[in-house]
């Protein structure tokens, strides 16, 4: 069953500016995770910070707070050094272009999420597959299925991670700009420029004579494809 409990503040996801733009519904962090991409993984690699844009999966019915799965190669970097410090996971959706009359006033509509947690190597065959499952799957429902399944070679090359969902904050802008009251009659435009991500008609490859299939044209079409 998907947790529902609030999300607890910790030291590191309390927010020390604009508190008022936090939520602590456990489903806002669920809905960023849901509408999102990519994801970016922080880590410290030889002492030094290192940020990577990383697919993900999730899978909010394992564990006790749910688990996000991160991928790589055996050998990255990243990937080896991850399991044995706290890392930091972020997923950013930029909504609008907040335009001020001042320009200190200009601002972003957004809503993101940052986790942090010790990951760990997933090391069950079954728990990888379905990890990496999730991860096809979060960009392309029902992908992986319609797919080869990756050969016992390609899963030797894989590494994947998880990270369960417990630590996290989420904090979201949304309206107008905030114009400072005696700035409001200077003759200058103020709005907001909406942002959405919009996917184009599907390319089918030069080597492949099949029809686009409907999980492909149903993910295209909740993306803003032409129908």
């Amino acid at each position: 069953m998907t947790v529902t409990t609030p999300l607890q503040p910790t030291a590191r996801t309390s927010l020390r500016r604009s508190k008022e733009r936090a939520a602590t519904d456990r489903s806002a962090l669920h809905d960023v995770l849901s509408a999102g991409m990519f994801c970016h993984l922080g880590v410290v690699v030889d002492g030094d910070p290192l940020v990577l844009p990383t697919a993900y999966g999730v899978d909010l019915d394992r564990g006790p707070d749910g688990t996000l799965y991160l991928h790589g190669s055996v050998a990255a970097r990243s990937v080896v050094a991850a399991p044995q410090q706290t890392i930091c996971v972020t997923v950013t959706h930029t909504d609008g272009l907040v335009l001020a009359r001042s320009a200190f006033h200009h601002s972003v509509n957004y809503r993101s999420a940052v986790i942090f947690g010790v990951p760990r190597i997933v090391t069950d065959p079954d728990e990888k597959l379905h990890g990496l499952n999730r991860i096809v799957d979060h960009l392309v429902p029902g992908r992986s299925t319609a797919v080869r399944p990756p050969n016992r070679k390609e899963l030797a090359k894989t590494s994947v991670l998880a990270l369960e969902l417990t630590e996290a904050s989420v904090k979201t802008r949304t309206g107008e700009a905030n114009d400072e009251p005696g700035d409001q009659d200077l003759p200058y435009w103020t709005g907001v420029l909406p942002l959405r991500v919009v996917a184009d008609e599907p390319v089918t490859n030069s080597d492949c004579d099949l029809l686009v299939p409907a999980h492909v044209r149903t993910r295209a079409n909740q993306l803003g494809a032409p129908s």
